[in-house]
């Protein structure tokens, strides 16, 4: 039994679907999913929780078989598209938060490993950004405080 059990582990998510082509119960044309995604980003909501609403709210598991790409490049037609990526945004925010906890907790050593690993991981995804062209070669991240 316990082979068995270790051979469950990390199996618990779901699988994008195989097929290019949207499924055929969805009811929306490219131009109203662009629409909905305009909209929401309008709201002032994130990539992910746009992802999030047109999945749960909306039915449509995923904008690029639909519209042809996703998100990011529709919301960057609109003039939409966030400067910084969100999830190295998020990761800046992340090391905000940490470093507000150490100016008042300075002996915290857990934190300061986790301040570490936060900056390391920001440096990496960065390297990555500017590689690929969404990220200007001239940027740098700043241990600065980020607004939450």
């Amino acid at each position: 039994m316990v082979g068995k059990l270790s051979t469950m582990r990390g199996h618990g998510y779901s699988v994008r679907p195989v097929s290019k082509r949207p499924p055929n119960w969805v009811v929306y044309q490219p131009d109203e999913v662009k629409a909905l995604v305009i909209n929401l980003a309008r709201e002032g909501k994130r990539q992910s929780e746009i992802g999030n609403i047109l999945r749960d709210e909306h039915g449509i598991p995923l904008v690029k078989p639909i519209v042809g790409y996703g998100v990011r490049k529709v919301l960057e037609e609109a003039g939409l598209a966030p400067n910084i990526p969100e999830d190295l945004y998020n990761l800046m925010v992340r090391a905000t938060r940490i470093r507000r906890h150490l100016e008042r907790n300075l002996k915290d050593y857990g934190n300061k490993r986790g301040l570490q690993l936060t900056e390391s991981m920001i440096y990496r995804v960065t390297k990555y950004y500017k590689r690929i062209g969404r990220l200007p070669r001239d940027w740098n991240y700043r241990d600065e405080i980020v607004t939450i």
